[in-house]
């Protein structure tokens, strides 16, 4: 039987206690869902809570002495303790549906735009690295229009680890609502870790993981939410643009980020301002 989203959030955290974390970081959101999920059982809301909260169950680095990361650490030694962590990440594990292989992110870790991703496809479980695909090259392409090279930002995926299919192949499907929960302090302990200025999410299914926002990418773009109390962004996922290579779509992810530079206070040329304006 498929395990609860409660069974998934309560053997994560038993995985970071066993890894010497000993407080938790969690917002007014989390405190909510939490206190659901300690009705009884008649009295809970039928529909399941949110997968990912913002800055839900993000482990601290309180000390622990058993080489667990603390409040001074350096960014790097943190990410190379989840690193680490993440390749044998159980609450993933246990579930069946994932493949093997951590991708785990790249990129700058002092960088100030965090990319959120869903999970590794084929070309990234191959190379363990994500967005370097055909959705990466086109993510490439953005970023080269923002005046912003790959190396100066940092690429994670909410998913760590690449959905399984019957007879896979080159194929790819999105991770699913458990799937996302099973990786979901893993990504939240990055971002406490990285702490950049803004966060964009690409795609419905980082999302949905990292805001608790249920709906399409057109209906959540055009506005700033919170993670974590950073700004966050949503937009769509550059695969989408691989299969709507159509001028609305172009102008859409172009004035999210757009947006996006002018958060960051980046300059933003007259050339770049007027992009995939109609003609």
């Amino acid at each position: 039987m498929a395990a609860t989203l409660a069974e998934l959030v309560l053997e994560g955290l038993r995985n970071l206690r066993e890894a010497g974390v000993s407080h938790l970081a969690i917002d007014d959101s989390a405190r909510s869902i939490l206190r659901k999920w300690m009705l009884p059982a008649d009295r809970r809301p039928q529909q399941p809570a949110p997968v990912a909260p913002s800055g839900a169950f993000a482990p601290s680095t309180a000390s622990s002495g058993n080489g667990v990361p603390t409040a001074e650490s350096g960014v790097e030694e943190k990410l190379a303790f989840l690193r680490e962590r993440a390749a044998a990440w159980q609450p993933a594990r246990k579930l069946g549906t994932l493949r093997e292989t951590m991708v785990f992110a790249v990129g700058n870790p002092h960088a100030r735009l965090m990319l959120v991703g869903e999970a590794p496809g084929y070309d990234e479980e191959r190379l363990q690295e994500p967005f370097v695909g055909k959705a990466g090259q086109k993510l490439n392409q953005i970023l080269k229009a923002m005046g912003i090279a790959r190396e100066e930002i940092y690429i994670s995926n909410i998913c760590k680890f690449r959905p399984a299919m019957p007879n896979q192949g080159t194929g790819n499907r999105p991770p699913s609502d458990e799937e996302i929960a099973s990786c979901l302090p893993l990504i939240l302990a990055e971002i406490r870790a990285i702490r950049p200025a803004c966060i964009v999410c690409l795609g419905g299914t980082a999302a949905k993981g990292l805001l608790g926002q249920m709906g399409s990418v057109s209906s959540l773009r055009g506005r700033f939410y919170e993670i974590q109390g950073i700004p966050a962004r949503v937009t769509y996922h550059p695969s989408y643009l691989l299969r709507n290579d159509t001028l609305g779509s172009k102008r859409a992810v172009w004035e999210d980020m757009l947006s996006v530079m002018d958060r960051l206070g980046m300059p933003i040329s007259p050339q770049q301002a007027n992009y995939f304006l109609a003609r």
